[in-house]
């Protein structure tokens, strides 16, 4: 695999951990901030942090990738492969249940 789609496989890897981790802070100031029945200076300052935030903790960062190339488009979300690894895993039957259509 080329250097270029590890670093890409690793950054995603770096991604989802770090949105996972955040995932419960970045909910409670969402909460705030959509609570009208709190003061408004509150939900300004919870909006205030929620921006404040890192880019990496948003969930709308994190790209589907094929586990196998790192590849961005054509991925199952399934199996995490793109459509060409899931095509020669599927015939070579690594794929449990998934076999080639024929009639």
């Amino acid at each position: 695999m080329p250097r270029i789609r590890q670093a890409r496989v690793r950054r995603d890897i770096k991604t989802r951990e770090t949105v996972a981790a955040t995932e419960l802070i970045r909910q409670a100031y969402r909460y705030i901030t959509r609570n009208e029945q709190i003061h408004s200076r509150i939900r300004q300052q919870a909006q205030l942090m929620l921006n404040a935030l890192p880019r990496e903790t948003r969930p709308t960062t994190i790209r589907n990738r094929c586990t196998e190339t790192g590849r961005a488009r054509g991925v199952f979300r399934d199996s995490r492969l793109c459509r060409y690894q899931f095509r020669l895993k599927a015939l070579n039957g690594e794929i449990p249940g998934v076999k080639k259509a024929v009639w």
